[in-house]
């Protein structure tokens, strides 16, 4: 049976369910996802939101790190937090038989999380070596660089992970404040699905969910693009120098025009041959292995990025190949052959997307977030299929203002 989407009351809310039955196999899965409590939500503490999910994942005060990782581990349930730009995610799934059982040690860990000192040290510990281990990861370094540019004084400026100072910092009670304020029923999203039914699944989600406060919800902020173009260029020890360019786009998440940004996109930059970046870039003028560009819409922005990777003598002639490519590709707009070329591979790729119950689940919580309404995907196909070539060029070319690219640049400064 297709997703559908209902409610379940749980102490006087109403929390928004995602289910979907699949009998195919004895499995049973759940997501619970939290609104605005990702690192957009870090409130001037870069990376808590990130570090808040790893304490998540270091078990309960009772049962610590190990004895909870056991209790798992023995039936085969495997649960996890984390936290994405907009949202903090918590994900359980298991064999049917054993889903109650983890559905316990759920409510467990949300009832009686490890926030103690010494789990806290431990955390900040690997998450400061992992941000250490990303100094030296240009393409990571060049896409934040590119954040600052496009989203200056905002927090999709900030890295997720925070800057080693901003880790120091953070406090056991940061933590605690955090997650009381963010695990609340009225920002909670359950999606649920496998063997089970409709009525099993808000049964699951109740025990699951029941000892949280309802809590307050608050709209998510929308921060927009800079439309003021910008070179930045910081100097490293490479040998490669590292593009990342980006620019606004004007289109809300939940526009009912998104379906022509997505095969816009394809041509242009997200389909690797074939697009008319990689092709001139690489295919033509030898100058990256890759090149991509993407379109990308969310709650709370709306953008378009890409990048490349290219001899370092070679970086001012890859930039201005990069302008031209998408001058040209907003102006003359896109031919009937590659049209038709998105067209066949979008369509034709879509089954493989939606193979597993996980993905599935996956697309029908998207629909639902974005306010794109349950089985939007299959409408969106629809209309890709039928989508006239002087519609999509007339689209194209209405959206001018990704010609407003700003460029985030790693080189050696040196050579």
């Amino acid at each position: 049976m297709s997703a559908v989407l209902d409610r379940v009351e749980i102490d006087g809310v109403e929390v928004p369910i995602v289910f979907e039955e699949e009998r195919l196999l004895p499995i049973a899965s759940m997501q619970v996802v939290f609104r605005y409590s990702g690192s957009i939500a870090d409130n001037g503490h870069p990376g808590l939101a990130k570090l808040a999910a790893r304490m998540m994942n270091e078990g309960t005060k009772t049962l610590g790190n190990t004895g909870f990782a056991k209790a798992l581990e023995e039936r085969a349930i495997n649960l996890s937090a984390h936290a994405g730009n907009e949202t903090f995610v918590f994900e359980l799934s298991s064999l049917k038989d054993q889903f109650e059982r983890g559905v316990e040690l759920f409510s467990s860990l949300l009832e009686d999380p490890n926030l103690t000192p010494q789990t806290l040290s431990k955390v900040k510990t690997t998450t400061i070596g992992s941000i250490m281990n990303k100094e030296s990861d240009y393409d990571y370094q060049a896409a934040l660089l590119l954040k600052k540019i496009l989203f200056e004084n905002t927090p999709l400026a900030n890295p997720a992970d925070g800057t080693v100072e901003d880790i120091e910092s953070l406090k056991l009670n940061d933590v605690k404040g955090f997650l009381k304020e963010h695990l609340v029923l009225r920002r909670a999203i359950v999606v649920i699905g496998g063997s089970m039914t409709l009525q099993e699944a808000k049964s699951f989600a109740r025990k699951a969910l029941g000892m949280l406060m309802a809590g307050t919800a608050e709209p998510l902020p929308y921060f927009e693009a800079s439309d003021v173009t910008k070179t930045v260029i910081e100097s490293k020890d490479t040998k490669q120098a590292y593009i990342y360019f980006g620019a606004p786009f004007y289109m809300r998440v939940d526009d009912p025009q998104s379906y022509k940004a997505k095969v816009a996109a394809f041509i242009l930059g997200s389909s690797g041959f074939g697009s008319r970046l990689m092709e001139e870039i690489r295919v033509k003028k030898g100058l990256a292995y890759s090149a991509y560009g993407r379109i990308a819409l969310n709650k709370s922005s709306s953008y378009f990025n890409g990048y490349l990777q290219t001899k370092i003598e070679s970086q001012d002639e890859a930039k201005k190949i990069v302008s031209e490519v998408i001058r040209d590709f907003v102006e003359n707009g896109v031919t009937h052959k590659e049209l038709e070329d998105a067209k066949m591979f979008l369509l034709g790729s879509e089954p493989l997307r939606n193979e597993t119950l996980s993905q599935r689940l996956g697309r029908a919580f998207n629909e639902y977030y974005k306010g794109l309404g349950i089985g939007y995907s299959k409408k969106q196909l629809k209309l890709i299929e039928v989508l006239e070539l002087d519609d999509l060029n007339e689209f194209i070319k209405s959206h001018p203002e990704i010609l407003k690219l700003s460029f985030a640049i790693i080189t050696d400064g040196e050579k």
